[in-house]
């Protein structure tokens, strides 16, 4: 699994300040870890890709796992690298603005949950249908069941729609 800090080297390392080639102190990593996990609030708020925060920021920790699948690891370091950059001095190449651009696209769409439309009940269904006893040519609301304290319930319950009434 992947942890804060993986995501961050990979962040810096985008920015040419490679773990091997500069040291990167422990306030530096502290300030990425927060941007990291405003960063991942932000994107949980339009789409849920299950990143790990905890209910205090002041109790995350750079070596916690992410919990984010593989996929997404590139889009999100590369996007807190953008992130990073003014602070740090950088100026990130118009590939890695591209591709954090692209990256974060990809993401929330790949996570996006379309809802489902129901169609009115003042809608006609169309010529190519018959029409059975008791039914009034047009679409009906379908009955969704929830859990009550009582048992399932049926919420928008009209009635059979193949009987009379």
């Amino acid at each position: 699994m992947t942890t804060r800090r993986d995501i961050i080297y990979q962040a810096y390392g985008e920015l040419g300040l490679a773990e091997y080639n500069f040291d990167i102190s422990p306030e530096e990593m502290a300030t990425a870890r927060r941007r990291l996990d405003s960063m991942m609030a932000q994107w949980e708020t339009i789409v849920s890709i299950g990143y790990y925060m905890p209910s205090n920021p002041d109790d995350s920790d750079v070596d916690d796992e992410t919990n984010l699948p593989q996929g997404v690891i590139d889009a999100v370091a590369l996007n807190l690298a953008m992130r990073l950059a003014p602070g740090l001095g950088k100026t990130p190449s118009t590939i890695t603005m591209s591709e954090a651009r692209i990256g974060k696209n990809y993401v929330l769409a790949q996570f996006a949950v379309i809802p489902q439309k129901q169609y009115s009940g003042n809608l006609p269904v169309g010529s190519g249908n018959k029409p059975l006893p008791g039914w009034n040519g047009y679409f009906r609301p379908r009955n969704r069941v929830t859990i009550t304290e009582n048992g399932p319930a049926l919420q928008n319950d009209q009635g059979d729609p193949f009987t009379t009434n």
